[in-house]
């Protein structure tokens, strides 16, 4: 998905690759869910209620210009809602976002409800 970085983690790719002093994001990386949509510069509403919690990102190597979730994200006990899209926020005392994105189709659950993005479904790319 191309353009999809937070404007803060496009000028730190683009410091990073000026050879500019920048800093990396404090690991680990963690997936939020959010039931509105953000933007370059604005994040989306996040998840709250049931048991959600952020969940820690793993990916392999880059190949061809993209990574993917090497294991499962798997929520359980989720609030009633309708997920619309994901961000990647790093682990700093104040997380910044890094990332976001859509789902390929929005998501209602009910309350209890378990929410699961497989390995290998959520690919993120520079284009």
């Amino acid at each position: 998905m191309a353009d999809n970085l937070s404007n803060t983690g496009e000028n730190r790719t683009m410091d990073w690759m000026m050879g500019s002093t920048t800093t990396a994001p404090t690991t680990p990386l963690k997936v939020a869910l959010v039931t509105a949509a953000g933007d370059d510069a604005t994040a989306g509403t996040e998840v709250t209620g049931g048991s959600y919690v952020r969940k820690t990102l793993t990916v392999g190597a880059a190949s061809g210009g993209s990574v993917s979730n090497s294991a499962d994200l798997d929520w359980t006990g989720m609030p009633a809602c309708t997920i619309v899209g994901w961000e990647i926020w790093d682990s700093a005392g104040t997380p910044i976002r890094w990332w976001y994105g859509p789902l390929d189709a929005n998501k209602t659950l009910a309350a209890g409800d378990e929410f699961k993005l497989t390995a290998g479904s959520l690919s993120l790319s520079l284009s």
